[in-house]
């Protein structure tokens, strides 16, 4: 199977090409283009590819507008922070719809998809009617309580009063908006997967914030933004150098 990747963000980029070798060793990744106009010129210039795994805010713009310029038949995986674009999505080939950060078990699926909808890979686009089919199919299972137990005590956290999350010496905790921190029974991968991405964002490996939770951000070195959280945390909470462009547009609401 032969895929183009389009990411503006080098590492995530790079991340994408190795998870899909682990994936399948057999994947050949024809290029990395990361701008409207790279890949509009790539594509009016090669054989399209079988696949093509597309962010959607590209450097120059939304990488919907590749469509208006180049005809695109083979089948598309879209990536992106936000689930917003998903109907926009579905109308242009594409047969999945992947939130970042993207994970090799959501990728691995994504590719049996289209395998199964597209056994000999070089076909025609999907019918329409089974991409809706597809996307009314995929159900949002977010978090709406934590159970907590502390001792002999179990208690019931709405997850709306929840502040952050963050891991420290290996235990995670869940610290709420009135002050309180208590330990959770999840990993901060399972609830970035868990916790609406409208609210919610992963800055590092050690911390998952809410929205209402930062209260004063400075700038950093490497694009990096430093965060001050409400409540307050003892830890230094500094955005990741490959999370850092994906976090400005979150907090810009795209």
């Amino acid at each position: 199977m032969v895929v183009l990747i389009i990411e503006d963000e080098d590492a995530i980029a790079r991340r994408m090409q190795k998870l899909l070798l682990e994936i399948d060793q057999s994947i050949t990744v024809s290029a990395i283009l990361s701008s409207i106009e790279s890949t509009v010129a790539w594509l009016r210039s090669h054989t399209e590819p079988d696949l093509i795994l597309m962010d959607i805010h590209l450097a120059d713009g939304s990488s919907f507008e590749i469509f208006n310029e180049v005809q695109v038949d083979c089948p598309v995986i879209f990536t992106t922070a936000y689930d917003q674009y998903a109907i926009q999505a579905f109308k242009v080939n594409s047969i999945d719809y992947l939130l970042k950060p993207v994970n090799k078990e959501n990728l691995a699926e994504s590719l049996k998809k289209l395998r199964r909808f597209h056994p000999a890979e070089k076909q025609a686009p999907l019918d329409y009617s089974k991409l809706v089919l597809m996307l009314g199919s995929a159900k949002t299972d977010y978090l709406k309580r934590l159970v907590i137990r502390f001792g002999d005590v179990i208690k019931a956290i709405e997850i709306k009063d929840v502040a952050y999350f963050y891991t420290d010496e290996k235990i995670v905790f869940a610290s709420l908006l009135e002050g309180s921190t208590y330990p959770v029974d999840f990993t901060m991968d399972q609830l970035e997967k868990r916790t609406d991405p409208e609210r919610f964002y992963r800055v590092n490996r050690k911390f998952l914030i809410s929205y209402e939770s930062i209260g004063k951000m400075i700038s950093y070195s490497k694009s990096r933004v430093k965060i001050s959280l409400v409540p307050p945390c003892e830890l230094e909470v500094i955005s990741s150098t490959e999370r850092s462009g994906e976090f400005k547009e979150w907090l810009a609401g795209k």
